[in-house]
């Protein structure tokens, strides 16, 4: 049986919330089966929902390669980018750079 389409699931989904709601609004019980009716009510709407989202996010794919979409260097943290910081194991090796960034040579203030 093939999986249907989130297009589909969205329609059937929203078809099947309007359906509770009218019996709730015609009958105006408020007893358990109220309760049900609005409980079930919400989660077919929260289903219809998620499956919007499943169509918009394959309407519009996420690009597969994110490291080209870095911003500029002089807005990426002292000058370095992800590879580097994700290279730098010790924060000794993580403190040498921000000390040479700032200029003091290894030095540091208080430490």
């Amino acid at each position: 049986m093939p999986r249907p389409d989130a297009r589909t699931v969205a329609v059937l989904a929203a078809l099947g919330a309007l359906a509770p709601l009218v019996m709730l609004v015609i009958w105006r019980r408020q007893d358990l089966v109220g309760v049900v009716l609005a409980l079930l009510c919400v989660l077919l709407t929260m289903v219809a929902g998620v499956a919007v989202s499943a169509a918009r996010q394959v309407e519009d794919p996420e690009p597969a390669d994110r490291s080209a979409t870095v911003g500029p260097p002089e807005l990426m943290p002292y000058g370095i980018d992800a590879d580097t910081l994700d290279a730098l194991d010790s924060r000794a090796a993580l403190h040498a750079v921000r000390d040479r960034r700032r200029g003091s040579n290894g030095l540091s203030g208080g430490r």
